[in-house]
């Protein structure tokens, strides 16, 4: 994941100091995006991992929790008293807020490490997650064809059969039907090839696997024998 982007949303610009100092003692430091409260009513949710709103006007918080839709990011509020929490509760019940009493910086970083730290996890699984299933469909197509790549021989067998039998008929072929016919012969000998390609890892994968079943193998068996002692 790149670096994670923090948004300070605050009509205060003591408050965003005081955050990124405070920061720069952590191992990971994030980046920063700065906002007043009129500029964050078009901010792109996707630019940040979570939102800190500091001290803005009373009449801007509402539009200021609109924008940022603590449903979607999260939104840490830091309030200067319990009236503040409890009108941030009443406008947006997802955002969380955290009382400006002593420490409180110390709190909101944790805090917000926390939630960085969650969304690289999240990250990260729907990643592994995409990977596994791109992998599951090759394995899937995999698994067919080498299912069907005796039924797939036995029709090139017969393609390249009557392809040879026809170049060395009595009649000889018109200059362009020949041609033709050499191409059918030589696509058919290619796709041979590529068959014979799947068979060959088919054996090499088996003789990979094998050491291992054999080691898993011995494995069960001493642990039965341990059982029965």
């Amino acid at each position: 994941m790149e670096q994670p982007t923090i948004l300070i949303v605050s009509d205060d610009a003591g408050f965003a100091h005081v955050l990124k100092k405070r920061w720069q003692s952590e191992a990971q430091v994030p980046a920063f995006t700065l906002l007043s409260s009129d500029l964050c009513r078009d901010i792109d949710r996707d630019a940040f991992v979570v939102a800190v709103v500091g001290p803005v006007r009373p009449d801007a918080l509402p539009l200021v929790l609109n924008a940022l839709d603590p449903k979607e990011k999260s939104v840490l509020v830091v309030c200067e008293s319990a009236a503040q929490v409890q009108r941030v509760r009443e406008l947006r019940s997802a955002a969380r807020p955290l009382v400006q009493h002593q420490g409180w910086p110390d709190v909101l970083v944790t805090i917000a490490s926390e939630i960085v730290l969650r969304e690289e996890a999240t990250v990260s699984l729907r990643q592994l997650e995409q990977a596994n299933k791109s992998l599951e469909r090759q394995a899937a197509l995999g698994s067919y064809m080498l299912e069907t790549r005796h039924s797939l021989n036995n029709a090139l067998t017969s393609i390249l059969g009557n392809a040879e039998l026809l170049l060395l008929d009595a009649q000889p072929l018109a200059p362009q039907q020949r041609a033709q016919m050499e191409t059918v012969r030589n696509m058919a000998v290619r796709i041979h090839e590529i068959l014979a390609r799947f068979t060959s890892i088919d054996k090499e994968l088996s003789a990979i696997e094998r050491p291992f079943e054999n080691v898993n193998s011995a494995v069960r068996s001493q642990a039965a024998g341990s059982l029965h002692h």
